[in-house]
Order: structure tokens, then sequence, then C-alpha cells
């Protein structure tokens, strides 16, 4: 199955579709990442404080699937933000690889300014190999600016909430500005995405399911997004994005659908 790619700012390409693990621990890990991989996956997102690291490593390696058709990423926990040069090396060891092709600040961490010391070793990371590509998740404009203003590496990429429910157009507007990509995650709003009336109508239309929908709107809207599920259909669902396009006016419709409200845990009080 063809994943489309996107272009990040220091050329490297990231696979549009990934799968995420949040939540996915214990005996599942292994398992569901196999069944990803099977499925076609070929772009997983993990991070330090999901606790499944080594799970992810452990998949990777029983998959098969050569390391340089994957494009692994993980996260700085918040933490590790004074030790971010000797956290990714704790990730890389769980993980058991060399590199990660995408290393993220998980949060900005308002309270402290952490967050410029551990971008600093990130980027010294990134010199060194250990990440190919450096980036940040759940900053908003106020602290994505900052890193701007830094004037050393723009970051490639922003992870944020984002789902019809909850839409940051002016955020992905100004990190589409300063070139950088939105990787939406939790793209189906929790659950709630396909459960909408509107989504559901469109997806009769195209004869796909509500989660299809949710996921090809943020492609053509040149998100990358990351689903995550544990149910083998569903997980062979979510890939399955790529036979049927939105129309001008589907698009537009679920754009009508933003509430302004987000539904996981807002980026100022973590």
């Amino acid at each position: 199955m063809s994943i489309p790619a996107l272009t990040m700012n220091d050329g490297r390409s990231i696979p549009q579709l990934g799968f995420g693990v949040w939540q996915i621990t214990g005996g599942k890990t292994v398992p569901t990442v196999l069944t990803a991989l099977e499925a076609g996956y070929r772009h997983i997102d993990t991070a330090a404080a999901y606790g499944n690291e080594r799970g992810v490593g452990q998949a990777i390696r029983e998959s098969g699937v050569p390391r340089d058709e994957l494009f692994v990423t993980t996260k700085l926990d918040t933490t590790d933000m004074g030790r971010a040069r000797a956290a990714l090396e704790d990730s890389l060891n769980a993980l058991g690889l060399d590199h990660v092709d995408l290393y993220l600040i998980h949060w900005p961490v308002p309270r402290h300014r952490r967050r410029f010391d551990a971008w600093a070793a990130m980027e010294q990371a990134q010199d060194e190999g250990l990440a190919r590509s450096i980036g940040v998740s759940n900053f908003t404009l106020r602290y994505l600016q900052e890193i701007v203003d830094l004037g050393g590496t723009v970051p490639a990429v922003n992870q944020i909430e984002y789902h019809p429910s909850y839409q940051q157009r002016t955020l992905q507007a100004f990190a589409a500005e300063q070139g950088i990509l939105t990787e939406a995650h939790s793209p189906l709003g929790m659950g709630a995405g396909p459960r909408d009336r509107t989504i559901t109508q469109i997806a009769q239309q195209h004869d796909v399911t509500p989660a299809q929908v949710i996921l090809r709107w943020h492609l053509e809207q040149s998100r990358v997004a990351i689903p995550k599920s544990v149910t083998p259909s569903r997980i062979v669902e979510n890939i399955t994005v790529t036979g049927f396009e939105l129309t001008a006016d589907d698009i537009a419709a679920i754009d009508a659908l933003d509430t302004g409200k987000y539904l996981g845990w807002d980026p100022e009080h973590v």
C-alpha cells in the first residue's frame, strides 16, 4: 500500500499516515505494532512517557521490515528536559536503534525555560546523527514562535491535537509560514469524530467509513496524522484512505465542525 509523504524543512520525507502507540502498553505493544507494520504502516510514533519504546523496538525487529523503510518518532519526557541528550540515548537503547527519524519535545512546560536547553541539546543530537530530524509537540503559537526566534534550527514538525472539533488553523498557518509541518495527534477526536452526523453522511456518500473520511481530510489539508487503535480491522481501515477524494463541499462541511475546544490536555498546564 502506497502512503503519501510530505517533505520537511530539512529535506527529509515523512509518511503522512503514522501509527500512534499512546496507551498501548504491556503485552499488547508487540502484537499491535506488528499488526500495524503488516498492514503497511511505516511510520511509528512513540514517546518515552508512553512506557512502550522497548516493545516498539521488539516489534520492529520481529517484523523483518528493513530499518531504512521505517520512520520512527519518539519524544522527550517532561521530566528529562534538563538531560535531553542522555534521554535520547535512553530511548535509543530501549528501542534498540542507533537513531530515530524524528525526536520531539513532548510538551513546552511553561513553568520553566528548560525547553531552550532541551532544544540546544537536540540540535547537537541531530548534528551527531542520533536524530535525523527534530521538532516539537503540543507547542502553541507563543512557544513555537519562541523556538523560531532563537535563530537556529527551525522545528521540522509541530505535533498537536487536531481533529474536526478542534481545528488549530491559525497555528497550522503560522507553522506553514515557517516551513513547519503540522502533525495531528488524536486525529479522530478520541473516537468522537467518527460518530458525528455530518461525517457519517459524507462517509455514506463515498462508501467509506467515517474514520477514513476524517483521515482523508487531514491528508488533503497537508497534515501528518497518527491514528491509534488496538483493533486489527481498524488498524487496516485507518491506513486505507488513498482510494477516494473529498469534494470541496465535504471539506467545508468538516471545517465547519470546529468548536475550538480541546479534548486532551492544555499545553499551558502540563
